[in-house]
């Protein structure tokens, strides 16, 4: 991990930048962080935008976090932002797109060619990432992982034992392949779920969290589209983390 940059926001909250090889990522820590009181640390997920239009929703986590005690970090994504273009995931992007302007269901082939090569990359990725944070002194775990991609959510909890609890948001297409991994989770879960969310299958959101291993598993619905999280949702996710973290 190489530091490449580094401000104090007006909360005190130091923001760094670091890449790992030729990932970029971001990490936050709370004024009050040290190597005398290492404080646990939530991974923060986020859709392949790109870090750069994703920074506005992902500091102001990263600040939210920290005013909880917690450190924050996240990474770029295979294929997003100034990462390398990725040719099959635009194609099947592209292909995603056709279909739902056709007004037809959705194949299962369109998502596991979008979704499954992203999570095989995506997750390693999060794994070497938890490598490099977890040795700071001022990080000593336990960690979450927050929101993003509900697939490479559930891989993530499945395979990385680091991992104490997660909040999950269910706004994205899942491959069928995901729901026998959702059965090998076992860590708590907070499970957002936008109930008119127009670009999500609300019933195999319902199934997802059903096929959850987990025998701590909350579901928390509200009515409204995707980027209509109420505030209280947020705060009920922030008091999960208290809850596992501390």
């Amino acid at each position: 991990m190489h530091f490449t940059s580094e401000q104090r926001l007006d909360d005190g909250v130091l923001e760094r930048g670091f890449t790992l090889g030729e990932i970029p990522g971001i990490l936050w820590t709370p004024a009050s962080a040290s190597a005398s009181a290492p404080m646990p640390l939530i991974l923060l997920g986020h859709p392949p935008l790109g870090l750069h239009k994703m920074y506005p929703r992902l500091v102001a986590r990263a600040r939210h976090a920290a005013a909880d005690g917690f450190a924050a970090a996240t990474i770029e994504l295979p294929g997003s932002g100034d990462r390398p273009r990725w040719a099959a995931a635009e194609q099947a992007r592209a292909d995603l797109r056709r279909a739902m302007e056709a007004g037809g269901p959705v194949g299962e082939e369109i998502v596991d060619r979008l979704v499954l090569p992203l999570v095989d990359r995506a997750v390693p990725e999060w794994r070497a990432a938890l490598d490099a944070l977890l040795p700071l002194p001022e990080i000593g775990g336990p960690v979450g992982y927050s929101g993003g991609v509900i697939s490479i959510g559930t891989r993530l909890a499945a395979v990385e034992p680091r991992i104490s609890a997660a909040v999950l948001f269910a706004g994205s297409l899942v491959p069928r392949v995901m729901f026998e991994e959702a059965r090998q989770v076992t860590i708590p879960l907070h499970v957002l779920l936008q109930w008119d969310d127009e670009g999500n299958d609300r019933q195999a959101a319902l199934d997802l969290f059903d096929a959850f291993g987990s025998q701590e598993k909350t579901l928390h619905a509200n009515m409204g589209g995707h980027t209509g999280v109420p505030q209280f949702a947020g705060d009920a996710a922030a008091r999960f983390f208290t809850r596992h973290l501390t």
